[in-house]
């Protein structure tokens, strides 16, 4: 009579064995192969399992040519595109009654794609994904921007056209902070971004101070997120390009109520003046006078800076307007009428700007506008810098004009 014992193991090759003894008179060892199941081929490219990895695919990947590929996971999904607010061409905005957007393809496992036909210029850009005419920021995105209300991913082009407003190692490298602060003219709390130059941390230097406005769409994370502010001001300080600088970066938008004007929004005029500047200066080491303050702006901004910054040369000594201008004759009036006084304060006097800057793109849609501003600026005898670039209302201006701006302040 034979005793049987069952063991199961692995052989050193790694396949799965069952030993058999047979204990008895005469006892021989049998080796045998366990039962194996096969693990079935992936139907789909999202992971399975409660604890599996991200699905292993790249979402935006940049090509030799400069042309990008993006890609989502979405099986469930019937319509998927990329959009982006100022990637155009690449990804068109729509403009003229085209499609918006860069229609993907889906394969077997679920897995959307598509390639833009033309290069992407260097540079930072917002995109997301339209699926089934849902607004979805990219899964797999570590970076994002925040936008007045909603969330973009953003990807970033490499190229030598774009370093100078891209992260480098070689050089040393600022801080932006963000802060809350209690706005007593408004009666809520506010936030801002706040970039400190390199060395901010364990020195004792007192900086001037640029206060920086984004535009209508945008928030107070914008300048940094998408203008990459912080890296044009690391590399031109580091360039000898520029003073190091405080970069103080509001929230141009204010609550609504009745009668409000986002263009000419004295709630924001009145927070700026009475709340956020004497915070700042309150709680960082700045230099306070006209001649180490300046405030630029885009677009809205722009704006901002025309109504509460060329109206202020008893604050600023140093402004900017990017891509902003006076419309018509009721604004330019209604401008004149009230600004008059501070305007000739402005150009002549112990109060004459430093530096009155203006920038604007040929195709955009606001060149219109140009005219009549400096029409308003050349009636007040007020000294300006004007620059007219290539391109529209677009990012790429915009961090453009920065980098042109910043070094003149503060010489």
């Amino acid at each position: 009579m034979h005793n049987t014992f069952r063991w199961f193991g692995r052989h050193a090759s790694g396949r799965a064995v069952m030993v058999v003894v047979l204990a008895g008179s005469s006892s021989r060892v049998m080796m045998a192969q366990a039962p194996t199941s096969a693990r079935p081929p992936a139907t789909s490219c999202l992971p399975s399992g409660q604890f599996a990895p991200p699905p292993p695919y790249q979402s935006v990947e940049q090509l030799a040519d400069s042309r990008v590929t993006f890609r989502l996971c979405a099986p469930d999904a019937t319509t998927v595109s990329v959009t982006s607010s100022d990637a155009d061409p690449a990804i068109p905005m729509g403009a003229g009654g085209g499609p918006a957007g860069l229609p993907m393809t889906k394969d077997a496992m679920g897995l959307w794609s598509a390639t833009t036909a033309v290069p992407v210029a260097p540079g930072t850009y917002r995109f997301n994904f339209r699926v089934n005419g849902a607004r979805v920021p990219d899964p797999k995105a570590t970076r994002f921007s925040e936008e007045r209300t909603g969330t973009n991913s953003t990807f970033e082009v490499t190229g030598a056209a774009g370093a100078f407003q891209a992260f480098d190692p070689n050089v040393p490298h600022g801080a932006v902070s963000t802060i809350e602060y209690s706005s007593a003219t408004l009666g809520v709390k506010r936030r801002a971004h706040v970039y400190t130059p390199p060395g901010y941390m364990k020195g004792s230097t007192s900086y001037p101070v640029l206060y920086l406005v984004h535009g209508a769409g945008d928030s107070d994370d914008s300048w940094t997120s998408e203008g990459h502010a912080h890296y044009i001001v690391d590399n031109l300080i580091a360039a000898g390009k520029a003073k190091p600088m405080i970069v103080v970066m509001p929230f141009g938008h204010t609550p609504e109520r009745a009668g409000s004007d986002m263009l000419r929004n004295n709630d924001f005029g009145d927070d700026l003046h009475k709340d956020l500047i004497p915070f700042v200066e309150a709680n960082f080491r700045t230099l306070n006078g006209t001649a180490t303050r300046a405030m630029a702006g885009l677009s809205m901004g722009g704006a901002h800076t025309l109504q509460f910054g060329v109206t202020r040369p008893d604050r600023f000594g140093y402004v900017g307007v990017f891509s902003m201008g006076l419309f018509d004759t009721t604004q330019v009036t209604t401008y004149e009428s009230r600004n008059g006084a501070a305007l000739r304060r402005g150009a002549a006097g112990p109060e004459a700007f430093k530096l009155v800057y203006y920038a604007m793109g040929k195709d955009d849609f606001l060149y219109r506008t140009v005219a009549s501003t400096r029409a308003v600026l050349d009636k007040f005898g007020i000294t300006y810098m004007y620059h007219e670039s290539a391109g529209g209302h677009t990012w790429t201006n915009w961090r453009d004009y920065l980098a042109d701006f910043a070094p003149k302040l503060f010489r």
